[in-house]
């Protein structure tokens, strides 16, 4: 018989073995089998061949009786022969019955307790899907054996070796530009002004302002950009003699002499002079408490103040409006991903460089470093033991769906395929045991009983 592993569309030829055995009765649709793949019709061969050698034992047997049996009593001692071609043969289709009622009805007869895979077909896939999940699919499994390999040493020893960061940087780069492939830009505009608005506009801006103005201005970190502000105001009226001068004239009345003008302006201008450089050299110089205490007060007002907090989120409307978030959207996805892709498509780009560098560290860190490997490993443990534990029945189940989909006749032909070879050598030891048997039993009672 042609025993076929994927569905054929040509009929099966009849057994080579002993009479033709029955196919059970299909429920369904008759599912027509596909040609068999090379190396399946070398096990078909195999399996042919087996099944004629056993058989060929069979017949040899039987023409043996069939002798010995005629001239035994001519020749006496042809009674053994018999008795072991007679036993030979028993045993021969008892283990062909045996053999045969795995995977058929034994010549086609409905005999109770035989086509046990066709008939058993959906069972025989639960309890295969049952052993993998319970066996195969264990946490406590999957996590020593994962223990055992040392995947993070490897994996390091690869990332650390040549090729290895190069290979990594290559796939990333071909994700990076499939990814950017795939998004579409205005759904990407779209969400980072979602994230804008839900973020940095929806909330008030006043009060958080106002904590971290007031944790500056506490612990002094806005004296620089004061004394920053007062040396290039002194530095100014320094240089400024002649403007200080020329504003005290324009703005004098014109009744008054000009030399007036001149002196009251030099005196301006030494005061304002004096005034700048005493501000300047003077860490607690009115006019500086004083700022101090105008920006700790408006610290407090961004905070608590109802009408300062009105006013900082009208700032904050005029300032970033729907036209301008939808424009910092826009421009901040167009650098993104123009960066990106300049700096993936350059293998000596900055980030190429700086990415490979830093896989090769990485690497090499796990080779070296037991902590962070132990880490590493205890990380990979217990997210395959996760998997495993939450989607082990869904994998186990894909055995059981899938041979519940196959035909019954085809599930026998497959199963028999892949064992009926080694099957055969059963029904060969019985003809032996069974010949050997007989001998041994004619013998014993022919010596006891003459």
């Amino acid at each position: 018989m042609q025993v076929n592993s994927e569905p054929t569309t040509q009929p099966a030829p009849p057994p080579a073995g002993p009479p033709v055995q029955g196919r059970p009765a299909q429920a369904g649709p008759a599912v027509a089998p596909n040609p068999l793949a090379a190396g399946d019709a070398e096990k078909a061969a195999a399996l042919r061949k087996m099944k004629l050698v056993a058989l060929a034992l069979l017949i040899a047997m039987a023409v043996v009786f069939v002798f010995a049996f005629a001239l035994q009593k001519q020749y006496p001692w042809l009674e053994y022969v018999r008795a072991a071609a007679e036993g030979g043969m028993v045993g021969a289709l008892a283990d062909w019955f045996a053999v045969t009622a795995l995977f058929k009805y034994p010549m086609g007869l409905k005999i109770p307790h035989t086509a046990i895979i066709p008939r058993r077909k959906d069972q025989i896939g639960a309890s295969l899907g049952e052993f993998v999940e319970t066996n195969f699919l264990s946490e406590q499994v999957v996590q020593d054996k994962l223990a055992s390999i040392n995947i993070s040493g490897k994996v390091g020893q690869w990332l650390s070796g040549p090729g290895g960061a190069e290979r990594v940087a290559k796939e990333g780069a071909a994700v990076i530009r499939g990814a950017f492939k795939v998004l579409n830009d205005d759904d990407v505009q779209a969400v980072i002004e979602g994230m804008v608005r839900k973020h940095l506009l929806a909330p008030p801006w006043g009060p958080p302002v106002g904590r971290m103005a007031e944790r500056i201005f506490a612990e002094g970190h806005h004296h620089k950009l004061v004394d920053l502000l007062v040396d290039r105001a002194a530095d100014w009226v320094a240089a400024n003699h002649e403007t200080v001068s020329r504003l005290v004239t324009e703005r004098s009345p014109q009744w008054v002499p000009s030399f007036v003008d001149g002196i009251v302006g030099d005196k301006v201008y030494v005061e304002i002079l004096k005034f700048a450089q005493a501000v300047q050299s003077d860490p607690q110089h009115q006019v500086r408490l004083s700022i101090d205490k105008y920006l700790t007060d408006l610290a407090q007002d961004l905070q608590f103040d109802p009408a300062m907090i009105a006013r900082a989120e009208g700032i904050k409307a005029q300032v970033l409006g729907d036209p301008e978030v939808r424009e910092l959207a826009s421009r901040t996805w167009a650098t993104i991903k123009g960066a990106l892709l300049t700096a993936v498509d350059d293998p000596d780009s900055e980030l190429t460089v700086k990415f490979k560098a830093a896989v090769r560290d990485f690497g090499t860190r796990l080779v070296n470093d037991d902590e962070l490997a132990g880490k590493v490993n205890a990380w990979i443990g217990d997210a395959a033991g996760y998997l495993v534990r939450t989607y082990r029945s869904d994998i186990a189940g894909v055995i059981t769906d899938t041979v519940a989909r196959w035909d019954a006749e085809e599930t026998s032909q497959k199963i028999e395929l892949q064992v009926g070879k080694d099957l055969q050598f059963i029904r060969i030891n019985g003809t032996v045991v069974g010949s050997l048997a007989g001998l041994a039993i004619f013998a014993v009672a022919h010596l006891a009983f003459g």
